[in-house]
C-alpha cells in the first residue's frame, strides 16, 4: 500500500488572508476562544518563518486533555493507495466524522494481480495457495458473469430500463453497469481500492489509534504510514494515535463475537430478505414535540430540503439480516449515527440473472476455507469473503438522516439490490410512521 498526505494550499483569491499551518490554526483559534484579544491581536504573535515557535508560545495546553482542539486544525487530506476493500470498509466505520471516497468497482482492475500477497493480509502461510486459488477462481466467475450478462444486456436492452431518449454512449454505458453491478458478487473483498479521506487531526488521530489496535496486520501497517504522513502536518496532535488498551480489549472482544456468529451462522446459502425497523420518538415531558411530522417534510423541493423538527428529533434504528458485502460497502459510507456488523457470512447472494449451480464448487470452496480460517480464529478471515457473503448490518441515526438515506438510495441511479434494501426498511418506518408516507419520496432506482 502507498499512503499519501496532501498539503492544502490557498487559492490566488485568498493570497490577502493571513496563512497557518494546522496546527497554528488550532493554536490560534483555541486562543480565541479564552481571550478578548480579537483575531488580529493574536496572528500579531505569529513568526511566519517558525510557526512551532508561535504555536508553543500561544498555545500551552495542546497536551493537556483538550482533544477538541485537534478539530480545529481544518481538513487533512490522505490518499491511500492499494488497500483491501476490507480496509477501506473499516476506514469509512472508524472515520464517522470524515468526507471521503472509495473507487468504485466499475473502475478497478479486478484480476488476480490485484490482490495483496497472503503474507500482508495475515493469512496463514500453509492455506496461501489455497487462499489464492479460491481468489483466483472468484475472478474468473466474475469476468465470466460480466460477459455474459453483457451479452444478454446487448441482445435484450429491455432488462437496461434506458431512460427516454438515451444517447448510444449513455446506453452503451448503462448497459455496463447492468453487468457489471450483477458480476459484481464474485469479487474478493481482498481486492485493492483507493480511498481519499478529509477530516481534522482529532478525527485522524482517534482513527489512526483504531487502526494500530487491530489484530489485522494490514490495518496495523496503514496506521504507521497514516501517522508518518500527518506528523508532517499535525505532528503535536498525531503523538496521540498510538494503540491504546481498551481499544485493543474491544477489538479483541468484537473479533471474538464475529468468530463465534461466523462459525454459527456460515453457509453460502441465499439467505432471505428480513428487516427491521425501530422508531423512538420520546421527548421530555416539559420539552414535547408538537410539530406534525407532515409539517416537517412537505416544504422540502427534494431531499436536500431542510426538515423539521418533528423527525430531526425522531430516533431510527435499522437492520438487515442479510446485506451483502458489496452493498455495504456504499451502505456503510452514511456517516451519521452508529453502524454496526459482525461482517460475517450468514448466506451468499446472487441476483437472479445468475445461474448458482456454475458456481457451486466454487462457493462450496470458498465457505471451506472461511470455515479454516474462523476454526483457527484468525481475523484473516474477512479476506476469504467475497462481496456475495451476507451479513448483518444495523444504523442508528435519526429520522431525518434516515429519509435521505431511504430517498437516495432508491432514487434515479441506485444500485438495484440496495434499493430494494431501503425500500424494505422505508415500509417499515412509514407502518410506524404513517403520516411520514405522502411526503417521503421513494425511487425506482431506474435506471441504474
Amino acid at each position: 500500500m502507498k499512503i499519501t498526505g496532501l498539503a492544502l494550499v490557498p487559492p490566488p483569491g485568498a493570497a490577502d488572508l493571513p496563512r497557518v499551518t494546522p496546527e497554528l490554526l488550532a493554536s490560534v483559534l483555541a486562543r480565541y476562544s479564552r481571550s478578548n484579544e480579537g483575531l488580529g491581536a493574536i496572528l500579531a504573535k505569529v513568526d511566519p518563518v517558525n510557526p512551532d515557535a508561535s504555536i508553543d508560545r500561544i498555545l500551552k495546553f495542546v497536551d493537556y486533555g483538550h482533544a477538541s482542539i485537534g478539530g480545529l486544525t481544518g481538513g487533512l487530506a490522505v490518499a491511500l493507495d492499494d488497500v483491501s476493500m476490507w480496509l477501506a470498509y473499516k476506514l469509512f466505520e472508524l472515520a464517522t466524522m470524515a468526507d471521503g471516497q472509495e473507487s468504485s468497482s466499475r473502475y478497478i482492475t479486478l484480476a488476480p494481480e490485484n490482490l495483496p500477497t497472503a503474507e500482508e493480509l495475515g493469512v496463514p502461510a500453509d492455506l496461501a495457495p489455497r487462499w489464492r486459488d479460491v481468489m483466483a477462481r472468484a475472478f474468473a466467475a466474475y469476468q465470466a458473469e460480466y460477459a455474459r450478462l453483457d451479452t444478454l444486456a446487448t441482445a435484450e436492452p429491455q432488462r437496461v430500463r434506458l431512460p427516454a431518449g438515451a444517447t448510444p454512449a449513455v446506453a452503451g454505458r448503462l448497459r455496463k453497469n447492468y453487468a457489471l453491478d450483477r458480476a459484481r458478487y464474485f469479487i474478493p473483498f481482498a481486492t485493492r481500492t483507493n480511498v481519499g479521506l478529509v477530516q481534522t487531526a482529532r478525527m485522524w488521530a482517534a482513527t489512526v489509534k483504531h487502526l494500530a489496535s487491530l489484530p489485522h496486520p494490514e490495518a496495523r501497517a496503514a496506521a504507521d504510514l497514516i501517522r508518518g504522513e500527518l506528523l508532517k502536518q499535525s505532528p503535536r496532535l498525531m503523538r496521540h494515535s498510538q494503540a491504546e488498551a481498551s481499544h485493543v480489549e474491544q477489538a479483541t472482544q468484537e473479533l471474538a463475537r464475529s468468530l463465534a456468529l461466523g462459525r454459527e451462522r456460515l453457509s453460502h446459502a441465499p439467505l432471505a430478505d428480513d428487516v427491521w425497523v425501530h422508531v423512538d420518538r420520546a421527548a421530555p415531558p416539559w420539552l414535547a414535540e408538537t410539530q406534525p411530522v407532515a409539517e416537517a417534510l412537505r416544504h422540502r423541493a427534494n431531499r436536500y430540503g431542510q426538515q423539521g423538527l418533528a423527525t430531526r428529533r425522531m430516533r431510527v434504528t435499522f437492520a438487515w439480516n442479510n446485506m451483502a458485502l458489496a452493498e455495504l460497502r456504499d451502505l456503510n459510507r452514511h456517516r451519521t449515527g452508529h453502524r454496526y456488523t459482525p461482517l460475517i457470512q450468514a448466506g451468499f447472494y446472487l441476483p437472479p440473472e445468475i445461474d448458482r449451480s456454475p458456481h457451486a464448487a466454487l462457493l462450496a470452496e470458498q465457505l471451506e476455507l472461511t470455515r479454516e480460517l474462523l476454526a483457527r480464529g484468525s481475523p484473516a478471515y474477512v479476506y476469504s469473503l467475497l462481496l456475495g457473503a451476507q451479513t448483518p448490518f444495523e444504523h442508528s441515526t435519526h429520522a431525518d438522516k434516515f429519509i435521505y438515506e431511504a430517498e437516495l438510495r432508491t432514487g434515479m441511479g441506485a444500485h438495484f439490490r440496495y434499493a430494494e434494501h431501503l425500500s424494505a426498511a422505508l415500509r417499515a418506518f412509514c407502518a410506524q410512521v404513517p403520516e411520514a408516507r405522502d411526503w417521503v419520496v421513494e425511487g425506482t432506482a431506474e435506471p441504474e
